[in-house]
């Protein structure tokens, strides 16, 4: 979850997607719903991922749905988050996350904070997913 779900959280969306097994339900949504992104396709393209034809969404979007752990990319999506499952059983992490939208300069420039982001998104799903699960396998295989 992030501000607009037009950055962060679908990068890390799309990420988790194709890290994690595809029997775990995973989806994102923002504070509100923005506009479409480009520089999201461009980052994801260069690992070979899409979008497709999926658009921003906003908390609202997916009121129904049930989660076991919400990660919050902003402040502002963590207060909310916070604020809604108040009286939930459902974990909240906070993982600061740069927004690359606040950088200027050259095409390239703010490419490179689009590339940095897609990054540390990438490596904190892989530390806190898989190196944990992982963990858990070898103790099993010890039992």
């Amino acid at each position: 979850m992030c501000d607009m779900n037009t950055v962060r959280s679908p990068i890390a969306e799309k990420l988790a997607r194709t890290i994690l097994p595809d029997d775990i339900f995973i989806g994102s949504a923002g504070v509100h719903a923005g506009e479409r992104n480009p520089f999201v396709d461009f980052v994801l393209a260069e690992e070979g991922l899409s979008l497709g034809e999926r658009q921003p969404r906003s908390v609202d979007d997916i009121e129904d749905a049930y989660f076991d752990l919400i990660i919050t990319l902003s402040p502002r999506a963590h207060h909310l988050a916070m604020e809604f499952t108040r009286t939930m059983a459902v974990e909240v992490e906070y993982w600061p996350t740069f927004d690359p939208t606040l950088v200027t300069g050259t095409r390239e420039q703010r490419l490179i904070a689009y590339r940095e982001m897609r990054d540390h998104l990438k490596n904190r799903i892989l530390k806190r997913f898989l190196h944990a699960d992982q963990g858990t396998r070898e103790e099993q295989n010890h039992s």
